[in-house]
C-alpha cells in the first residue's frame, strides 16, 4: 500500500455504543479488510460492524499497515 498522508482518510469510525461501524473508504480499506478480516464479517450500508471488544484491535492493526484511520 502506498503511504498515506493526514489528509488521506481510508477508515471512518463511528461508536454505537456495543457495536463500531468501520466506514472503508479507499480501495487500500477494503482490500485490507479483505486480507485481514473473516470471511464472516457482518457488513451494514458498506461499514464493516465490529463489537467493542474487538475494536481498539482492528482500528490499531489498520494503522499499523498504514491505513489512515479516525
Amino acid at each position: 500500500m502506498a503511504p498515506k498522508n493526514a489528509t488521506n482518510l481510508d477508515v471512518h469510525v463511528v461508536n454505537h455504543g456495543s457495536l463500531f461501524a468501520f466506514e472503508l473508504l479507499t480501495a487500500d480499506a477494503r482490500e485490507w479488510v479483505d486480507q485481514n478480516v473473516s470471511d464472516d464479517a457482518q457488513f451494514f450500508g458498506g461499514a464493516l460492524m465490529v463489537e467493542h471488544r474487538y475494536a481498539m484491535d482492528l482500528a490499531t492493526g489498520m494503522q499499523n499497515d498504514g491505513l489512515e484511520v479516525r
